[in-house]
């Protein structure tokens, strides 16, 4: 695996350049298990990047523990889930979506526009969107 690349505010200074001011993340976890429902979180860090931030898969349980305060601390955030009903009925793709997009709507501040970690935007988005990821 290559080594993670240190997160910054590219994307979300993009964003911004183009009139955009509320800039959140969106990623889902759960698509590869066996069973159980499959999860996303929308995310709008304030201020600072906590320091050593980086993809979950490239950190350990203790260090992924260690930042969620800071990330609490200086972030809006939302978790949302689509339930294995909703996998059966729809198909996991779709419904990692719905979580995502479930996960968008419930912030508190309504965004303008969402960097979603995939090759794919969701459908039903409240905002506009980018994928930035895979």
């Amino acid at each position: 695996m290559p080594p993670a690349t240190l997160p910054d505010f590219a994307f979300e200074t993009a964003a911004m350049t183009r009139g955009l001011t509320v800039v959140v993340g969106v990623d889902e976890v759960g698509r590869g298990p066996l069973a159980g429902p499959v999860t996303a979180a929308a995310v709008r860090l304030h201020g600072e990047i906590p320091g050593g931030l980086a993809d979950s898969k490239a950190l350990t349980a203790a260090r992924r523990e260690a930042l969620y305060d800071a990330i609490m601390g200086c972030a809006e955030v939302c978790v949302a889930h689509a339930s294995v009903q909703e996998i059966d009925t729809l198909n996991i793709l779709r419904a990692s979506h719905l979580a995502m997009e479930r996960a968008v709507a419930g912030l508190s501040t309504r965004p303008d526009h969402a960097l979603v970690d995939g090759n794919m935007i969701p459908r039903s988005l409240c905002c506009g969107a980018e994928e930035i990821g895979r």
